[in-house]
């Protein structure tokens, strides 16, 4: 192979790992501390449709986040089992989205499962502790969550 296709594959793959790290920066940058705070997270898979948690942003997110002091609460419709099986009781699991809303500091979406992508936000809003949201599938539209009155971030847009 051409050592110009290579040198551009480890870039890519570079940009691609370095991605997976911008979630917990962005929460950092909205909340005023991770230490102690309960962070829900939506989606644990890779990509939706499917239970594979190889090379998922929610693994760096957790680790990034256990490591700051967080704890994490986190729902997805068909990687539970593995997560458990990967994680164990290093985070909590919830049996639906909205439960792992309750008393959370900030939700992260890591997956754009269909559950995810039209939710009751005043339900939203009444179960988190504070109303943040770090979207990193772009699943929602930025000036109607602010509207809600939500401190809303997400990924490569203002």
């Amino acid at each position: 192979m051409d050592l110009t296709i290579l040198r551009v594959l480890a870039a890519v793959e570079d940009a691609n790992d370095a991605q997976k790290h911008v979630l917990a920066r962005k929460l950092a940058a909205v909340l005023p501390t991770l230490k102690g705070a309960r962070i829900a997270i939506w989606g644990l898979a890779f990509k939706a449709q499917t239970d594979d948690m190889r090379e998922s942003a929610a693994l760096v997110l957790i680790d990034e986040l256990l490591a700051a002091g967080a704890t994490v609460v986190a729902h997805d419709p068909e990687a539970m089992h593995e997560a458990k099986r990967r994680l164990g009781d290093r985070i909590s699991y919830a049996e639906t989205n909205y439960a792992a809303l309750d008393g959370a500091d900030a939700l992260v979406i890591v997956t754009d499962w269909n559950a995810y992508r039209t939710p009751d936000f005043a339900r939203v809003k009444a179960a988190l502790k504070r109303p943040v949201i770090v979207d990193g599938r772009n699943l929602y539209d930025p000036a109607k969550l602010r509207v809600l009155g939500f401190t809303y971030a997400s990924i490569g847009r203002i």
